[in-house]
């Protein structure tokens, strides 16, 4: 049996401020940059708050939806969603996101680690090259 200050209990850790803090610099980049889940949430669940990387990729997809309801909203409002191409993103990544949710249960921690980090190190260098 886990204790209290596990991780693993989500209503225990509900209002940590560590989780809140997280998820406002994940909610503050993603309204400002697109970017949050992932790229944010991520290493500092496992970093800063002790989670295993496949349960911060999962807590993060869980954000997901409320960080992009809010985000919507706020760009809605000032006429900046162009529905027709959201529409198109939103199918792919749905499904893009069934097949990558499958391969989250299936891969173990350092594999997982080494994927991410990866893709950060090449999103990084694209960037820094591309104009």
């Amino acid at each position: 049996m886990q204790d209290a200050g596990s991780p693993r209990i989500a209503r225990a850790r509900f209002v940590d401020p560590q989780l809140l803090a997280i998820g406002l610099a994940g909610g503050v980049l993603s309204g400002l940059l697109g970017v949050g889940g992932g790229i944010v949430m991520v290493p500092l669940l496992v970093i800063w708050a002790g989670y295993a990387q496949r349960d911060a990729h999962a807590m993060s997809l869980g954000a997901i939806v409320p960080i992009s309801i809010a985000g919507v909203l706020t760009y809605g409002i000032a006429g900046e969603v162009r529905l027709p191409e959201a529409l198109a993103l939103a199918v792919g990544a749905v499904a893009g996101a069934r097949v990558g949710a499958g391969l989250l249960s299936r891969l173990g921690d350092r594999p997982l680690k080494l994927a991410f980090g990866s893709f950060l190190v090449a999103v990084a260098i694209l960037m820094a090259i591309r104009r």
